[in-house]
């Protein structure tokens, strides 16, 4: 558990779904579903989760899969009102920090390419750009970025 300015970054459990789906549900346009969540709590071996808390409501969140060698982090998210507050960069420590304690070093991630914030974010600790996936979101036909951190 890593503690900042009042904010608790700790393992997600089932308890948090809810403050989960409330920051899934204003940051992204085709939120994951309470289903989907459960399934990787409770049942999807791979996965890792954490939660942002403050004062007892999440604010933040992120997810990875941990597969064979590599990471592949699924989302990240913090509630707009607490952006811009480092939550996002102890979020992206964190699982890199979950990776390496399992000694995986080569952590993926596809981000919108429209999303110039969280490119930046992730480019702070490493990551590059190594390819795009187009028409990737099913919403919008938007392309994903596809970047590596490769130590």
């Amino acid at each position: 558990m890593i503690e900042m300015n009042d904010v608790i970054i700790r393992e997600m459990t089932s308890d948090d779904i809810d403050g989960v789906l409330y920051v899934e549900r204003e940051v992204f346009t085709t939120p994951w579903t309470r289903e989907a969540f459960e399934i990787e709590i409770n049942k999807n071996e791979l996965a890792r989760y954490i939660v942002a808390e403050k004062e007892g409501k999440i604010i933040g969140y992120g997810g990875l899969w941990l597969i064979l060698d590599e990471g592949h982090i699924t989302n990240i998210a913090v509630y707009p009102t607490y952006r811009g507050q480092g939550i996002g960069n102890e979020i992206v420590e964190k699982l890199i920090h979950v990776c390496e304690q399992r000694g995986i070093y080569n952590i993926t991630l596809e981000v919108r390419k429209s999303n110039l914030i969280a490119q930046s974010l992730y480019k702070k600790y490493g990551f590059i750009d190594c390819g795009v996936r187009r028409g990737y979101y099913s919403d919008t036909n938007e392309d994903a970025v596809i970047m590596w951190r490769i130590k």
